[in-house]
């Protein structure tokens, strides 16, 4: 049975995930306002049948009102590094922003939340599969930025009866339609080695070859945009008032890096020469999701989980990105 049309507002849409789970927003048949600062984001990857409002999240109390059924949030800095040399910036936008949101759907009575988390909660695992219930020690501000949100959700959901879902990503990939990565800087793998493949970038820098994994590099669980967006729009029906349920998002299996770098040159067709460089501090060997949890309680299981396909559809967004720049 269809979900009846509702209204949406998506905090930080213009962006590479918001603007897909938008897209899938609309195509479902629900009214969807897009809030973007445009920072990171691109006013060309909200998509067409979305209302657009350039603003802060920090202000969202300007436009939320009671006719939204529910908020999706996904406006955040994200960077590792930056947050590390910058952490103010990650407090003040990702844990002050969320605060604002919070209090601005509190004021207009809008009870349902779905939250962009990340697996950069748990830091360093202390098992693999990482489950929901293993340890949160994130190793970045940016991991402890968005773990407070988290905190913040669960209070929020006990004490004014919230309906929460948080889900913990770990490395999103490819591209639907005309939505797909283009970070400024690219700091994500497959991007990256697609730079080498059009000849934007001399070589691929691997780091660290001596893990112990079957080729020697880190491996990671890797999750295409649309399957993560599907999760999203079951999320909303799943999420319950008063409860703060979180999921990790994977396909519960990992590729290396080198599986990578080898997978783009049988996509592409083009020679993508690598370097071995040092390995870099807080790098786990392994980093893969169990997603019991989201196939229990969301009924999601992703359906896009073959790593060919997903370079692929990475592979046709950054050809058109390229021809367009050109």
């Amino acid at each position: 049975m269809s979900t009846p049309p509702k209204k949406y507002l998506v905090t930080g849409g213009a962006g590479y995930v918001g603007s897909v789970v938008a897209a899938h927003l609309l195509e479902a048949g629900h009214t969807v306002t897009v809030l973007d600062d445009l920072s990171t984001g691109f006013r060309e990857g909200v998509p067409a049948g979305a209302e657009f409002v350039e603003g802060r999240v920090q202000d969202a109390a300007k436009w939320l009102d009671a006719s939204y059924d529910g908020v999706l949030h996904f406006a955040a800095y994200s960077q590792v590094g930056e947050s590390v040399t910058d952490p103010e910036k990650y407090w003040v936008n990702n844990v002050g922003g969320t605060t604002a949101l919070l209090a601005a759907m509190r004021d207009a009575g809008v009870r349902t939340l779905v939250f962009s988390s990340t697996a950069a909660t748990y830091g360093e695992p202390v098992s693999s599969p990482i489950t929901e219930s293993d340890p949160t020690a994130p190793t970045s501000p940016y991991g402890a930025s968005k773990l407070a949100v988290d905190h913040m959700i669960t209070g929020e959901a006990r004490a004014h009866g919230l309906a929460a879902v948080s889900l913990r990503y770990f490395n999103v990939a490819g591209a639907y339609g005309s939505c797909g990565e283009r970070h400024d800087p690219e700091s994500h793998l497959i991007p990256l080695v697609l730079q080498v493949a059009l000849g934007r970038r001399e070589s691929i820098s691997v780091y660290g070859d001596d893990y112990p994994t079957p080729d020697g590099t880190c491996v990671r669980d890797y999750i295409h945009v649309a399957d993560l967006a599907e999760a999203h729009l079951l999320a909303l029906e799943a999420a319950t008032a008063g409860e703060h349920l979180i999921c990790n998002l994977g396909n519960g299996n990992g590729f290396s890096v080198r599986e990578v770098v080898e997978t783009v040159r049988r996509v592409t067709g083009h020679p993508v020469p690598e370097t071995t460089a040092p390995r870099r501090d807080g790098d786990p060997a392994v980093l893969v999701a169990s997603a019991a949890t989201a196939r229990e309680r969301l009924g999601w299981r992703p359906s896009r989980a073959d790593l060919a396909a997903i370079v692929a559809d990475a592979w046709a967004f950054a050809r058109r990105e390229e021809t367009s720049t050109s």
